[in-house]
């Protein structure tokens, strides 16, 4: 008997098919992995399993008995846990503070007292049962992203999960933190503890699950065992075709649209995060940021985009005056988070569209706007970037995430900058928003424009560079040609294995 078996469940919201009988069954046991494009309906259905969502429809059993939640307590008292994409956890607090925070006591149900020390030896054990390192004492914003992820499925634990949901577990961590979540997994489910993994990156869900369930239009594709079944045909369940890997034509690097020479920029604690780092990058060209997350790639693009000073070196763009709101102005800049930097998530999509542009024509001047024009360019674009939307009202919030990165790439684009610094530009989105992403990249280059492509997905940098720059702990370790570019070349650099000088000391 499944531990969990969902019936034909159906969930609507205005306008909106979400769920349509959908039926899934996991097993004690099993890692059961979920894939499906950008509001494809797992989300909801997570969202209905964990009692934040009430099916309209259907029903849902565990060990066989059918139950109703009416809130996510429901759901955790029944033995259900959730480690959602973006981490509900308080920074000021301690490891231990957060696992326990919302509990009638801290031991519950063991004691009535708030014991800490207790529940921190209690923490201890769980995480040496499954490989949990974390120091319980720490403050949760002292902690690596990876860090915190864990602290997040030690706080299922704690509250006895059976099974465990992880939405887009993988998106933010390192390399070497992905291979310790998948082994930590691996743990979990031969402890007897079921575990859904939702996410896009088919190679990781081919690699840990057991059995996976495709989502496509709020509708189950199918289920299939990981042994039989391969990238391919998840790629053409998810989106109902063959998905094209993009193809980099040799470009044709025109005049030089950014110098820059041992540069160095502090982070927000003050610490050095680009140290004498230098490159130059042409019109035409893709140049490839590849490293861990987190060793001055985000501080880099920011310098350079002038929303964060630079410490010292030279930075020089041609055709635009040093100061930072020139560069502000005149850069397109998808930034790494879409949710805090690059969009406001309760305006309409109108208003995103012409955040940086609202000044000037055609959407007006400093002293009035022209807000017809403003929806007819958001119009225009959400045509031109199939950006699945209702309309230029709609509010961001209701897009998915796929969606709303096509609208800050339709933005940046719209200003037609020499340059675009393009910050993991495909963070959390499925195969197919990938592939429309890639497409936009390199018809980009192609037209002459200057790219900083910055991202932790190696065949990303690999697949779109024309010269891949590898940075580790702030400093540059090479810059490769993409024709001798290789996995192994490149992970060298990333783990600092190998450093070419000339990098460092801004040649070209």
């Amino acid at each position: 008997m499944p531990l969990l078996r969902m019936e034909r469940i159906t969930k609507t919201f205005p306008g909106v098919v979400a769920n349509d009988r959908i039926d899934l069954a996991v097993d004690r046991g099993e890692i059961h992995a979920l894939l499906g494009e950008n509001g494809s309906g797992k989300t909801t259905l997570m969202n209905a399993l964990y009692g934040l969502h009430r099916p309209d429809s259907g029903r849902i059993l565990l060990d066989g008995a059918e139950v109703r939640f009416s809130s996510p307590m429901d759901a955790i008292a029944a033995g259900i846990g959730m480690v959602h994409q973006h981490f509900m956890l308080v920074p000021p607090l301690t490891v231990v503070e957060n696992i326990v925070l919302g509990l009638k006591t801290a031991n519950a149900p063991r004691s009535p007292l708030l014991d800490l020390r207790t529940a921190a030896a209690r923490v201890r054990e769980l995480a040496a049962t499954y490989g949990l390192d974390i120091d319980t004492g720490a403050q949760i914003w002292q902690l690596p992203v990876g860090a915190q992820q864990r602290v997040e499925i030690l706080k299922a634990l704690y509250r006895d999960a059976d099974l465990l949901i992880l939405d887009e577990p993988t998106a933010v961590l390192a390399p070497s933190e992905v291979r310790h979540l998948i082994g930590v997994l691996r743990g979990l489910a031969a402890s007897g503890k079921a575990v859904i993994f939702i996410s896009h990156k088919l190679n990781e869900v081919m690699e840990v699950a057991d059995r996976i369930s495709v989502l496509r239009g709020g509708r189950l594709a199918g289920t299939v065992a990981a042994a039989e079944t391969d990238p391919a045909e998840l790629a053409r369940l998810m989106v109902g075709r063959d998905i094209v890997p993009p193809r980099r034509r040799e470009g044709r690097a025109g005049d030089p649209v950014l110098r820059i020479e041992a540069l160095r920029v502090r982070d927000d604690r003050g610490l050095r995060a680009v140290d004498v780092v230098g490159f130059s990058l042409s019109s035409g060209e893709i140049l490839g940021i590849a490293g861990v997350d987190g060793n001055g790639q985000k501080e880099l693009t920011e310098a350079i985009a002038g929303v964060r000073a630079i410490e010292s070196g030279a930075l020089d763009l041609t055709g635009l005056a040093p100061s930072r709101g020139e560069r502000f102005r005149n850069i397109g800049h998808v930034t790494e988070d879409r949710h805090h930097t690059g969009l406001l998530m309760s305006f309409p999509l109108w208003e995103n569209l012409a955040l940086k542009s609202s000044d000037r024509p055609p959407f007006g001047s400093p002293l009035w706007l022209r807000v017809d024009a403003m929806r007819r360019a958001t119009a225009r674009a959400i045509e031109t970037f199939s950006i699945r939307a209702q309309g230029p009202d709609s509010p961001v919030s209701a897009l998915s995430g796929g969606n709303q990165q096509k609208l800050v790439l339709a933005r940046e684009l719209g200003l037609r900058p020499r340059l675009l610094l393009a910050a993991q530009p495909t963070r959390g989105l499925d195969v197919g928003a990938t592939e429309y992403i890639h497409q936009r990249l390199l018809a980009a280059r192609d037209e002459g424009m200057a790219i900083l492509l910055v991202s932790t997905e190696l065949d990303e940098v690999l697949a779109l560079s024309d010269r891949v720059l590898v940075m580790y702990e702030g400093r540059a370790m090479g810059l490769v040609d993409a024709g001798e570019a290789t996995r192994e070349t490149v992970g060298m650099m990333m783990a600092g294995m190998e450093r070419h000088e000339a990098a460092v000391q801004g040649g070209t």
